[in-house]
């Protein structure tokens, strides 16, 4: 299916873009429901003056780029001080040491807030971009955690920022599918790992902004569910693979480089609302009945240009701003982060409804319709 030109009129380069739409259009009660979240990040804690001092740049301007950022602080997985001369292969298992050491924390935080053990998990979804290594992340965990030997697995590698919605798509389409059974989905990454040091502006952005850290939540579908977290109840994707190199992460020198292109700023709102207005067409909703907009803040730009585009208040964007400051953009599990937030400081209440709103490579805005 084709979206036309008028449905993506706020694209500085307005042309018919394949649209995706993932959606199960049901009873919220029937569907499943997030037991706990869980987050982790890393010890290691830097201010954005700091992380400005060890990155080495010199320039001002660039100075001026870590500092208005709208972040405060920000986590790497560093077991001492942090060396810029690493090589790919340094690189590569330093995120392999980091993805399980924190994804692990991440998982057995929500498992104990759910009140579960890694051998009640049925499926298991690890959610990853910022290093590749084989067995995969979610295999390395089985034994490590303890996992049954039998539990389900899936990785879904190369997603980026976006990930963490089709990863729990495809935890919510197994729990939907098989009554009172549970899967966990992790998303981890060690974004400093990706560390790559040239003047190339999108390199000082991703550089000024990207963080370490996991998320991970429990799903099932069953009477006996902790209220206090949403239902998900549908899914919708919409991408422009007109801007496929905007986001990303590139292969230079043996190392993996992010890349997050100018253009996302202006590109996000029209992708948001290519994949959010027949989402709520679907299931009869309009954007006033959406009480929580749990927005993955890619960059402060990024969100103030959505707030912009869709209308929102400071205050419905008052959580995604509160995790940007104080982890910056963590790639996938951010928009946990934000939704954790939501959950412990916004006062859901029966019956309220969300939009979960991711943006990744491809390029894609990812959504999930919550409701409590």
């Amino acid at each position: 299916m084709c979206a036309t030109a008028e449905q993506v009129s706020r694209s500085a380069a307005a042309k018919e873009h394949p649209v995706v739409i993932h959606t199960n259009k049901r009873d919220p009660s029937l569907c499943s429901r997030i037991l706990a979240i869980g987050r982790a990040t890393p010890a290691y804690r830097v201010s954005q003056e700091e992380s400005f001092r060890i990155s080495r740049y010199e320039r001002d301007g660039v100075r001026r780029v870590f500092l208005n950022s709208g972040i405060d602080f920000r986590h790497f997985y560093f077991e001492q001080e942090p060396r810029l001369d690493e090589t790919s292969d340094e690189l590569n298992a330093r995120y392999l040491r980091g993805a399980v050491e924190t994804g692990c924390r991440a998982a057995r935080t929500c498992l104990d807030l759910a009140g579960l053990s890694p051998r009640d998990v049925d499926l298991l979804v690890v959610c990853t971009s910022t290093g590749y290594v084989c067995p995969d992340i979610g295999t390395r965990l089985i034994g490590h955690m303890g996992f049954r030997n039998d539990v389900r697995r899936a990785s879904m590698i190369g997603l980026g920022c976006a990930g963490a919605v089709p990863s729990l798509q495809q935890a919510v389409d197994f729990t939907n599918a098989h009554l009172g059974l549970v899967s966990l989905m992790l998303a981890v990454e060690i974004c400093s790992a990706c560390y790559y040091f040239d003047d190339a502006m999108e390199t000082v952005v991703g550089n000024a902004i990207c963080s370490d850290g996991a998320a991970a939540v429990p799903l099932t579908r069953s009477p006996l569910m902790r209220q206090s977290y949403p239902a998900l109840v549908a899914f919708a994707s919409f991408m422009d693979p007109d801007h496929l190199q905007t986001v990303g992460l590139d292969h230079r020198e043996g190392k993996l480089r992010i890349i997050l292109g100018t253009d996302v700023r202006n590109l996000a709102a029209p992708l948001i609302q290519g994949a959010l207005t027949p989402l709520l067409e679907r299931h009869g909703l309009s954007q006033s009945d959406i009480r929580f907009w749990v927005a993955h803040p890619g960059g402060r730009k990024v969100i103030d240009n959505v707030q912009k585009a869709l209308g929102l208040t400071d205050a419905q964007l008052r959580f995604s701003r509160a995790v940007l400051r104080q982890h910056g953009n963590m790639s996938s599990p951010t928009v946990l982060f934000v939704l954790d937030e939501v959950v412990r400081t916004g006062d859901p209440r029966t019956g309220d409804w969300g939009v979960l709103i991711a943006l990744g490579p491809g390029m894609a805005a990812e959504l999930a319709l919550l409701q409590w």
